[in-house]
């Protein structure tokens, strides 16, 4: 019923146009009514929100001015509540309303703002036969990002959770977590991007470093599915059988281990989410007439 009512949704909108807003790059996309992925656009991410503000409107009216869109979603890496970037460390913003900031653009669409690991995992989750009940997405990028799936839809309760920000102990400190597990901490840790890394012991190093924060997150939320996205999600290969053998030594014994997979979409799970996001609200408001 579920998938029935979503691909019903597809039906009622015309485009939908999507921003992916990472810690270095940023990647737009517009979709069909029918879910199909149209153009894509990517430029580096300014740090600075009145120059992003600036760069993003230029894209938008740019590529889709005078088109009928029907709604745009931006995603963004931090704590978002209601519509309003109130903590993206990544980009070192706080409070900032990028709905106010944009203004009326691409005839007055609406936009919405939500965090970009909730959108992946929403994504994510909805391709997942049977679909699950209560499923962990992890984007593991520039930073590490959490989104929890409740029934295919974002988590109430857990909307605004920060996991990357979790704090856990690794060498002998309190750190949080994404400070050594993330791809920036990969990267400074072994002076290479992941993709260049070919070590199978250092991929086991990786490995251990991503399972600790999995150690917390598992025992207190028991997803049925953890979903690995994000950069380091596309070489999900090189360390997923080790992270679930590691995982399976130290949980403890009457706390099941989650299915481990690699995300259908790695790098555009987000901007699938804001499709799937924009379209429940479209059809929502069509519905409430």
């Amino acid at each position: 019923m579920q998938g029935f009512l979503w691909t019903f949704y597809a039906t009622l909108v015309y485009m939908i146009v999507t921003v992916d807003t990472g810690g270095t790059k940023t990647l737009i996309s517009s979709f069909t009514k029918s879910g199909k992925i149209g153009k894509q656009l990517t430029y580096p991410t300014p740090k600075d929100p009145v120059k992003y503000t600036q760069v993003l409107k230029q894209a938008l009216e740019m590529e889709y001015s005078g088109k009928p869109v029907d709604c745009v979603i931006i995603a963004l890496p931090g704590i978002i509540d209601d519509n309003i970037a109130q903590w993206c460390p990544n980009l070192g913003w706080k409070n900032v309303d990028l709905r106010k900031a944009l203004g009326k653009i691409l005839g007055g669409a609406p936009i919405y703002v939500e965090n970009d690991a909730n959108l992946a995992g929403l994504a994510e989750a909805r391709l997942l036969k049977p679909l699950p009940d209560f499923a962990l997405y992890v984007t593991v990028s520039t930073g590490i990002g959490t989104g929890f799936i409740d029934k295919g839809n974002i988590s109430g309760g857990l909307r605004i959770s920060e996991g990357g920000h979790m704090l856990v102990e690794y060498d002998g400190k309190v750190r949080e977590w994404e400070s050594f597990a993330s791809g920036h901490a990969i990267k400074e840790t072994y002076g290479k991007y992941a993709r260049d890394i070919t070590s199978k012991r250092a991929w086991n190093h990786i490995a251990d470093r991503i399972s600790r924060g999995f150690l917390a997150i598992i025992p207190l939320t028991q997803p049925d599915v953890i979903i690995f996205g994000g950069s380091i999600g596309t070489h999900f290969d090189n360390y997923g059988d080790t992270l679930a053998k590691l995982l399976d030594e130290r949980l403890p014994p009457h706390i099941t281990r989650p299915t481990l997979i690699q995300a259908r979409h790695p790098e555009h799970a987000v901007v699938y989410g804001g499709y799937y996001y924009a379209s429940d609200i479209l059809a929502h408001q069509k519905a409430r007439g």
